[in-house]
């Protein structure tokens, strides 16, 4: 569980909104939040934010006046801002929310477990920028994941694959297993370059690969025949991963050329 508490402030117009949000943090106890103030429009929230230390801004778009992306827009071009996560009834803001670098973008109603994915999102944003600011600037990238009532740290060049089973992603390293909040999706966004898709519910670090060839393979997802199909060979764990035919020809170059 997270030792320090996130400092959460509610940014909504609608005062039953606000009470539901409570209720639903109350809920979420991994991370742990309190609430430190709550703001009915932009004016009232940017007062606040002006003496009072906030970690994550629960925001709503649609509010009298400036509007939640205009706040957002203005946090942006501070340092030291509060991670923002949209809270709203509407879905149509959602690329604008992402291109404001938002840690996530909820539709209300809002579910307890998907709030507290939300939140881990924003204490793993902390945690990488503290970091940041210990090395003088030098981000070292790390996961937050949940082990037994505790949240662990897990440096990104630890891992090997990311594999997406059911309703979770699993983490792969050399020594352990570990379960994410994330989509292999957004993974793949914020990791970047040095992790390769070999399959919609697949994506393994560069570095990790060591062959590729034609084995005979059970079935990977649903709508997958088993049989004999191309696979990678990931080293640390010697496990073989299923190619998809769509991944093919970007996972032979990179194994071709060396760009592993």
């Amino acid at each position: 569980m997270n030792a320090v508490p996130l400092r959460v402030m509610l940014v909504d117009d609608e005062a039953l909104a606000c009470l539901r949000m409570r209720s639903l943090l109350a809920e979420c106890t991994d991370p742990v939040s309190i609430v430190v103030a709550e703001a009915g429009d932009v004016p009232t929230a940017l007062s606040h934010l002006s003496h009072l230390p906030v970690d994550v801004l629960l925001l709503d778009v649609a509010m009298p006046g400036m509007d939640g992306t205009q706040l957002a827009a203005e946090l942006s071009r501070r340092r030291q801002a509060p991670a923002v996560i949209f809270v709203t009834a509407h879905a149509q803001h959602a690329v604008r929310a992402f291109e404001l670098e938002a840690v996530d973008y909820l539709t209300k109603p809002v579910r307890a477990e998907r709030l507290q994915a939300a939140l881990k999102k924003a204490v793993q944003r902390r945690l990488a920028a503290h970091t940041a600011a210990g090395q003088g600037g030098a981000e070292e990238p790390v996961l937050l994941v949940s082990d037994r009532g505790r949240v662990q740290r897990v440096p990104v060049s630890q891992a090997l694959y990311f594999k997406a089973e059911l309703k979770y992603v699993t983490l792969r390293t050399a020594q352990h297993t570990h379960v994410l909040d994330e989509s292999l999706s957004e993974l793949a966004q914020r990791l970047g370059p040095h992790f390769l898709r070999i399959h919609r519910n697949a994506l393994v670090a560069r570095s990790a690969v060591r062959e590729l060839e034609r084995r005979v393979m059970p079935a990977e997802a649903e709508g997958d025949e088993p049989g004999e199909t191309w696979a990678v060979r990931v080293a640390g764990v010697d496990e073989w991963l299923v190619v998809s035919r769509r991944h093919l020809a970007a996972v032979r170059e990179a194994v071709e050329t060396g760009s592993l």
